[in-house]
C-alpha cells in the first residue's frame, strides 16, 4: 500500500468506529445546582430524575444528550420546589423539561446547546471523563463529571425581590454539578 492510500485509510478509521451508548447508574448519579439567596447563602437543591445519552468511542466521550423532567427539582421546601415550578421560574407546566445536548468534547470541556423553557444558550462545562474500571461484578464502569455557571437571567428566569439593605433574593449565577456513573 502506497504512502498517500495509507494516510487515507488511517484519516477514515475514525468514521468506521461505532459509538456505543453507555447506560445511566441513576441509583449512583446525581444532577445539583446551587444559587445565592438573601445575599448571605445558598440554596442548594438537585433533579431527581434525568435520562441521558452518553457515547463513547475507543472509551472516550463523544456525545452527551440529557433530558431534566423540571417537575423532579427538589430543594427539601415543598413551597419553594413549587414556586420553582410555577410561571415565576420554570413553569414546568409549558415547559416539562431542560435540554442539554453537546457539541463538543475538547480540552477537557463539554460543549453544547442548554434549553430552558424557549431558550436556548451555548455553555461549556468543565467535564472530567473517567474509566473503564470493571466493577466486581464483571461490568465496565465509566464516570462523567461535570461542573460549570449560568446566568439563569440568560434563559428568561427573571424573578426576584430587592432586599432593604441592598441586593436580592435570588443571585443571577447558578452553579451546576453532574456526577453520572455509566455501565458499557
Amino acid at each position: 500500500m502506497n504512502i498517500k492510500k495509507y494516510a487515507v485509510y488511517l484519516a477514515l478509521i475514525p468514521f468506521f468506529a461505532s459509538a456505543e451508548v453507555l447506560e445511566v447508574d441513576k441509583s449512583h448519579s446525581e444532577v445539583h445546582f446551587s444559587v445565592s439567596h438573601m445575599v448571605v447563602s445558598k440554596t442548594k437543591g438537585e433533579f431527581s430524575e434525568f435520562d441521558a445519552e452518553v457515547e463513547v468511542v475507543d472509551d472516550k466521550l463523544v456525545s452527551v444528550k440529557a433530558t431534566i423532567p423540571v417537575s423532579s427539582i427538589d430543594t427539601d421546601n415543598e413551597k419553594r420546589d413549587n414556586h420553582l415550578k410555577s410561571a415565576d421560574f420554570f413553569n414546568a407546566e409549558k415547559y416539562p423539561d431542560i435540554l442539554f445536548e453537546s457539541t463538543a468534547v475538547k480540552d477537557g470541556k463539554l460543549h453544547g446547546k442548554l434549553t430552558i423553557m424557549e431558550t436556548t444558550q451555548e455553555i461549556v462545562l468543565d467535564l472530567e471523563f473517567l474509566g473503564p474500571v470493571k466493577n466486581p461484578w464483571g461490568k465496565m464502569v465509566y464516570g462523567l463529571n461535570l461542573e460549570g455557571e449560568i446566568d439563569r437571567n440568560d434563559f428568561g428566569l427573571t424573578w426576584n425581590k430587592a432586599l432593604e439593605t441592598g441586593g436580592v433574593v435570588v443571585g443571577d449565577k447558578v452553579k451546576i454539578s453532574i456526577s453520572v456513573e455509566l455501565n458499557k
